[in-house]
């Protein structure tokens, strides 16, 4: 699997520990950057990443900011992404079994790191469980679609 990595000023560190961890695991990583502690806005990081994932080029998209929220707000406005803003274990799993998010974004000033390496491993080990939940991820999509 094939799993997308940026962030901005407020996520490098956690960033780059995500990378290491997802490459010591086996998945091949695209890292959007940044690569070196400047200021940069989080929308020009959550932009490309997302359009990856949509495009299918990447599977599963990771984004740290400083919250989270500002990368989960740009990248849901790329067509066909569910970007889902976690800091603690059961929305990362559950964003992906019912809600089939294709985006975790993480808050690096607000959980540490070892706390993010876990949140992706759920996020990135759990898979979407369909059934009664597509009708919803379908009217999630008509509404994107109508507006």
């Amino acid at each position: 699997m094939k799993i997308a990595v940026g962030c901005d000023h407020g996520g490098l560190e956690h960033k780059d520990a995500i990378v290491a961890h997802l490459k010591e695991r086996g998945f091949e990583v695209e890292d959007f950057g940044i690569h070196e502690a400047h200021s940069v806005d989080y929308p020009d990081i959550a932009l490309p990443l997302a359009q990856s994932v949509a495009k299918g080029e990447n599977a599963l998209g990771i984004l740290v900011c400083g919250t989270g929220i500002g990368m989960s707000l740009a990248a849901n406005k790329v067509k066909g992404i569910r970007a889902a803003a976690c800091s603690e274990h059961f929305s990362a799993k559950y964003t992906r079994l019912h809600n089939n998010s294709n985006i975790l974004c993480l808050g690096g000033r607000v959980i540490g790191v070892g706390t993010a390496l876990e949140l992706v491993d759920l996020f990135v080990d759990t898979e979407f469980e369909g059934g009664r939940h597509q009708k919803r991820i379908d009217k999630i999509t008509e509404i994107e679609n109508n507006n």
